[in-house]
């Protein structure tokens, strides 16, 4: 009789578990404890050669498409090694994780569709949340950050359906490889409201809820209760509204900002990093920041988001609420915004000029242009978020420098065909006077003799490390001197006294920077008495919750 063998089954599962697989870096004595022995080559690699391999191999790619697929794959796999490599070269992959690239990974979802990543939200099942929540097996303690889109207006591309959770996946892999903040306790999730988008209706292979976005009162009803079951099943997590359309970002954030922990990057990030430059601006003008006077071009949320913090700004420096509010003028595409327009939105109306105030101003077709208010304000700072290339002509440029010695332009709009001007432009029509950031990146520009350093308003520079203070601090709420810390914070890593010198740190060092901005937060959040927890060593505790990209004893457990 053949005797019969007791075996120990192989549990190869951890090879399939992205938190947990470190691929060949794996002993021959965790092969064994793992059931991995005949799994793997015998050879062992450390976490350094195994980066060193990999971003060996995402050069290779034909494309930044395929660059980012390759990333993606590799963070489907072993996490570690992903976040190893982003870190490692964050400046050069930033563009590839995120914006642009990801805009064309976002319209390429359904037919690129490998595996699901976070949680999918769908407006016809909403008694569902707290069940698809349940699946993750997290504990109320157990979650600091949800990133959630319902990708109405992503990026610059528009309305993507249920292909916007790459959205939420790319700003989390922002959050993790600039910050720290820890990829295990955080969830991307798509809110599927529909979409509007004729070609994915009719593509027999979108993923997504196929109907027209809901909106009104379903949609309200939706919102409120994503709200309400994350909050509850995670109470200490940061809920991070990102692309959401301009109406529904604002109104979000106003109806529920003072009830749960909301940041939306597209209003209070942006808002904040252009804050920034304009704070390193006004120390080389020398016009105090309650002295400002802007002229936005590109009314919408963002531009009129910006103008909120850039109020809030003026007002922490001395002025009151109307003088700060007086010291702003909107233009958009039906000219400069006045009392008496009909079609103006809710969050326009605080800065439309009393009709009055422009009766001789000149008009082409009914219409005060935006030359003609740069003339007649004589502003000391003109913000682009119009995305209406070119918009910032010379003459508009001359006439700003015709008003202020050190003119204060920042045309954000992106990509670079839809940017109000180019930096080298502004510099030569303001002959060297403009102190320039933009919103896409931009090489050094030369005017006579001087090399000018263009700052990136990149929310990277700011987001990552506002997220960590408020998760050290437990912050109840994001205030707005939290914003404004986490803004001077980014605008004091940079020394712009000096010729041509930018307004903004580069971002080659992210993680550094944003420790930094993360330990203003906390303080802020003190200072604003929303914190719940009260760090003795504010800076070591920062430091202490950043998570590091490396192979930790417990990861093969």
């Amino acid at each position: 009789m053949t005797e019969s063998h007791t075996r120990t089954p192989a549990t190869p599962g951890v090879l399939v578990d992205p938190l947990r697989n470190r691929g060949v870096a794996f002993t021959p004595e965790e092969r064994d404890a793992l059931g991995l022995t005949g799994r793997l080559p015998s050879g062992v690699l450390t976490l350094e050669r195994q980066a060193q391999r990999a971003y060996q191999q995402m050069q290779a790619q034909g494309s930044d498409l395929a660059k980012n697929v390759f990333l993606e794959q590799l963070h489907d796999r072993n996490e570690t090694l992903y976040f190893k490599v982003l870190a490692e070269h964050l400046a050069e992959l930033l563009p590839i994780v995120y914006d642009p690239t990801v805009g064309e990974a976002i319209e390429q979802y359904s037919h690129e569709y490998r595996r699901p990543r976070g949680i999918f939200l769908s407006i016809d099942r909403p008694d569902d949340m707290e069940k698809a929540f349940a699946t993750l097996a997290l504990g109320p303690e157990d979650v600091d950050l949800i990133v959630c889109t319902d990708a109405e207006q992503i990026l610059g591309i528009g309305d993507w359906g249920v292909g916007g959770i790459q959205i939420s996946v790319g700003k989390l892999a922002v959050y993790t490889a600039a910050a720290g903040i820890d990829p295990r306790r955080v969830v991307a999730v798509s809110l599927d409201v529909g979409t509007d988008r004729t070609s994915l209706l009719e593509d027999p292979l979108y993923l997504g809820n196929r109907h027209p976005r809901v909106r009104g009162a379903d949609y309200d009803a939706f919102i409120e209760k994503y709200l309400e079951t994350a909050s509850s099943t995670f109470p200490d997590a940061l809920l991070h509204f990102e692309d959401f359309g301009p109406s529904n970002a604002r109104r979000i954030l106003e109806q529920y900002g003072g009830r749960y922990r909301i940041f939306n990057d597209d209003m209070q990030g942006t808002g904040a990093i252009t804050l920034a430059a304009a704070l390193s601006a006004v120390k080389v003008s020398g016009v105090r920041m309650r002295d400002q006077k802007l002229v936005v071009f590109g009314a919408g949320t963002a531009g009129v988001g910006i103008a909120d913090q850039l109020r809030d700004a003026m007002i922490r420096d001395g002025a009151d609420e109307q003088q700060a509010i007086a010291q702003v003028w909107l233009v958009d595409k039906q000219g400069l915004l006045t009392r008496d327009m009909t079609d103006l939105r809710d969050f326009q109306q605080p800065y439309a000029r009393d009709p009055a105030e422009a009766a001789d101003w000149a008009r082409h077709e009914g219409a005060i242009s935006l030359l003609e208010t740069v003339r007649r304000v004589r502003p000391t700072i003109l913000l682009g978020t119009s995305t209406a290339h070119g918009a910032f002509t010379r003459e508009v440029v001359e006439a700003m420098s015709e008003g202020t010695e050190r003119p204060i332009v920042f045309p954000i709009s992106n990509p670079t065909s839809r940017i109000e001007a180019m930096p080298a432009d502004v510099i030569a029509w303001s002959g060297g006077k403009a102190l320039v950031a933009t919103g896409i990146p931009v090489p050094p520009v030369e005017y006579e003799g001087v090399t000018y350093r263009i700052g990136q308003a990149n929310n990277a520079l700011l987001y990552p490390g506002l997220g960590l203070g408020a998760i050290v601090s437990g912050a109840s709420q994001v205030t707005a001197g939290m914003l404004l810390a986490a803004a001077q914070a980014v605008a004091d890593q940079v020394d712009p006294s000096g010729p041509g010198a930018s307004l903004l740190p580069a971002v080659d060092n992210l993680r550094e920077s944003s420790a930094i901005t993360a330990t203003a937060v906390v303080k802020a959040a003190l200072d604003d008495g929303v914190a719940t927890s009260k760090p003795v060593d504010i800076a070591e505790a920062v430091r202490e919750a950043m998570w590091q990209p490396v192979y930790t004893d417990g990861a093969a457990a």
